[in-house]
């Protein structure tokens, strides 16, 4: 792709240099209280690699066909940005698409993990894919921050069709029904989601914080959803049946599970609903979280979020939560985790289309611009990483196979001062056993993360909760771990996150005030 980026006009706030766009993060847009800037540019896409032909987009385009602006969350922090383009009025469409994203993937070692995720769903018929492509980049700046004279290399990117009402349509799906982008929603039953859409008290945008509206605007149906997922006296089962396709729901955990996907649950998937339906699927979305197993255990020193590996990762959803708790799902899920791993997405599969992958990325990951923020530099390194890939799925087969023997995470709740007593009560969820083991606790308070200055512990609790003496003023660290009878084990879902040195996992951090009250130090993301 060659694009040449203009100042366009205040209208449609295309009306700034590409430095700009380059520049700001969304939460910069947000502090600043503004739409996120655009440019207008020319793009032209050589799609065979031999020269800009009369059939590809943009040949002979003298005038600007397109505006482009940053995209993402997270990634837009990084130097490397990610792009949306956006094919202009009467220009057509690029590559079937009118809006294309366009995504550098930093934080993936691999530069390819969210493709070929993509890839494997097209294979597998009771979920959904997207139109993924790589792309070289070069952008000629003729904005005020450019010269105008060169184009840049900008390196590789994934092109991704986005999910909104033309990708419905073009999907076969109902281009009028529900659609929502998920921000962060784990099902709760929180008051600015289940607002009366008719009432002045109903905020949007307070509402978008969770989940982005891409469809159809009335949200009354997904929030009788939601209630009913809070009234435990109507079976798991009903609200099944009657507002989720369980087909949908397993595969779509099993492929997550499979793939090791770190960073999906309460993220990163769309929820869809025909109109004139009454049920919700999932639709993957943005699975560069994928198969890094190995990365964080070689690269980082650390293994990631433990609940994130196997069933576990599903747990902080209401939904899934409750679904899980029903051996019956809990086998279909298995039917899923198996039919997927022998048929669709079997290690040797996954291996060569790893090898294809990684001969594409390598020569851009080992040189300039993305070298500079790759994960792995060194050819030798990069491809003993993906390498391996093939053997992350039999590794997270067998992880989901663990998860089923374990009792499940659980959070810790508030530490209950009382002075007068001069005591600590100190308790946490109960955790939900599979099997219906029993199950006890051990815990550890100390005055450091690392459970060395011990100032009580215990262990064989059979109730989540202990009274302890009041200790002095100062920072405090509580770990829990939950055992079954069988002996497996598990600890909590808190983790301190603030830390030069990596996360602690596992682990509960609070604070004790001069005046003997609790201050809770954020110990989740």
């Amino acid at each position: 792709m060659y694009l040449t980026v203009r100042e366009g006009n205040a209208s449609d706030g295309s009306d700034h240099t590409w430095e700009e766009i380059n520049k700001y993060s969304v939460y910069d847009y947000d502090k600043m209280g503004v739409d996120r800037y655009k440019v207008e540019g020319i793009l032209q896409v050589d799609q065979a690699g031999n020269g800009i032909g009369s059939t590809d987009f943009g040949y002979n385009t003298k005038v600007p066909n397109v505006t482009v602006q940053i995209r993402g969350q997270t990634s837009s922090r990084s130097t490397q940005k990610n792009f949306k383009i956006h094919v202009k009025d009467g220009y057509g469409e690029c590559l079937g698409l009118r809006t294309m994203a366009l995504n550098k993937h930093v934080a993936d070692p691999g530069r390819f993990a969210n493709k070929m995720c993509y890839d494997l769903l097209e294979t597998i018929p009771q979920l959904m894919s997207c139109r993924t492509y790589f792309v070289h980049l070069y952008v000629k700046d003729e904005t005020a921050s450019g010269s105008g004279e060169d184009y840049r290399d900008y390196g590789l990117f994934t092109m991704t069709e986005p999910i909104n009402r033309r990708y419905l349509k073009t999907h076969g799906l109902d281009e009028n029904g529900q659609l929502y982008k998920v921000s962060f929603f784990e099902w709760n039953q929180i008051d600015v989601i289940m607002e009366d859409q008719d009432s002045s008290r109903f905020n949007r945008d307070a509402f978008e914080d969770y989940l982005k509206i891409k469809g159809d605007e009335d949200v009354s149906k997904l929030q009788e959803v939601i209630k009913k997922l809070h009234t435990y006296s109507i079976p798991i089962d009903e609200i099944i049946s009657q507002h989720f396709d369980e087909e949908n729901l397993c595969y779509w955990m099993a492929f997550n599970i499979l793939n090791g996907n770190y960073d999906v649950g309460a993220r990163n998937v769309y929820l869809y609903s025909p109109l004139n339906s009454e049920k919700f699927y999932m639709l993957c979305w943005d699975m560069d979280g994928s198969f890094k197993n190995g990365f964080f255990e070689n690269y980082q020193d650390h293994i990631g979020e433990p609940w994130t590996r196997g069933m576990t990762k599903f747990l902080g959803l209401k939904l899934t939560n409750r679904m899980l708790k029903e051996e019956k799902y809990r086998m279909k899920l298995t039917a899923a985790i198996e039919d997927l791993y022998r048929n669709y997405m079997d290690p040797q599969t996954v291996s060569e289309m790893a090898d294809a992958y990684s001969n594409i990325a390598l020569p851009f990951v080992v040189s300039q611009p993305d070298q500079e923020n790759a994960g792995i530099k060194e050819p030798e390194e990069y491809l003993k990483f993906t390498g391996h890939l093939g053997d992350e799925i039999s590794e997270n087969y067998r992880n989901y196979y663990e998860t089923l023997t374990k009792p499940w995470p659980f959070f810790v709740n508030d530490p209950i001062p009382n002075t007068d007593e001069g005591t600590l009560e100190l308790s946490w969820e109960a955790a939900y056993d599979c099997d219906g083991e029993e199950v006890h606790y051990d815990y550890i308070l100390a005055r450091d993360e690392y459970l060395e200055d011990v100032v009580d512990s215990g262990k064989g609790l059979l109730l989540p909760t202990v009274t302890v003496s009041l200790p002095e003023p100062g920072t405090y660290y509580l770990k829990v771990r939950a055992i079954n009878a069988s002996g497996f084990y598990s600890e909590c879902f808190d983790y301190i996150s603030d830390r030069d040195e990596g996360d602690v996992f596992g682990c509960y951090r609070f604070r004790v005030e001069s005046d003997r009250s609790i201050t809770v130090e954020e110990s989740v993301e």
